[in-house]
């Protein structure tokens, strides 16, 4: 499996020549989607999901589908007729060539005054887990956690803990579209080997554009 990491919280999978992205939201590049065989949104928030961004996705590729959560697919399912599934924690599923598990149900708390929506994870392949905006722990080992960094709905303490209760084998820094140089160096070192300590996980900031090649 191949991992690029695209802008803020969206990353693009392949594998067997076929492309799975998710979460190509308005803080990734406007064509983070196009190319993908299937797309996967975990919530409704603009930084996840951007209707312009699936559109071109889906314009490029008449056969590619959507899979995401109602609260989304309620919105986009007009505008895209048959190619949007609504799925929900527990349900599994493939696309482009992937397998796909459901875990989650709510988006993490910004504030308690604040109504919680709805969020999903998708755990691709068994193996690698995108929480969206919510620090759900499968239910099953993670070799790959995709680490939501830095929101307004967390503390480093909290991103700490999350990686030593998922304990997978390797982290890697997503929703990260609002540090500066300096704030991903904090974070660097926070998560790092001079840092707390996330168990026998291993840290890494991928750069927009970069990719890994997972085994």
């Amino acid at each position: 499996m191949k991992l690029t990491k695209k802008g803020h919280a969206c990353v693009r999978l392949e594998k067997g020549g076929q492309t799975l992205v998710i979460d190509p939201g308005n803080f990734s590049e406007a064509d983070a989607a196009v190319g993908a065989d299937a797309v996967l949104v975990t919530h409704e928030h603009p930084d996840h999901f951007d209707e312009g961004r699936l559109r071109a996705a889906l314009d490029a590729n008449p056969a590619a589908e959507i899979w995401t959560l109602r609260s989304v697919a309620d919105q986009i399912a007009p505008a895209f007729p048959g190619r949007v599934r609504t799925v929900g924690n527990g349900d599994t599923f493939s696309a482009a060539g992937f397998d796909i598990e459901v875990h989650g149900e709510l988006h993490a708390v910004i504030h308690p005054d604040r109504p919680r929506i709805t969020n999903i994870g998708f755990l691709v392949d068994g193996s690698l887990f995108h929480p969206g905006d919510a620090l759900t722990v499968p239910d099953k080992g993670v070799a790959t956690l995709m680490l939501p960094v830095h929101a307004p709905w967390n503390k480093v303490s909290e991103i700490i803990d999350y990686v030593r209760e998922v304990a997978p084998r390797r982290a890697f820094s997503i929703h990260d579209g609002l540090l500066s140089d300096n704030g991903h160096g904090i974070y660097n070192t926070l998560l790092g080997p001079s840092g707390p300590g996330i168990g026998e996980a291993e840290h890494r900031r991928i750069a927009p554009g970069e990719s890994v090649e997972l085994a």
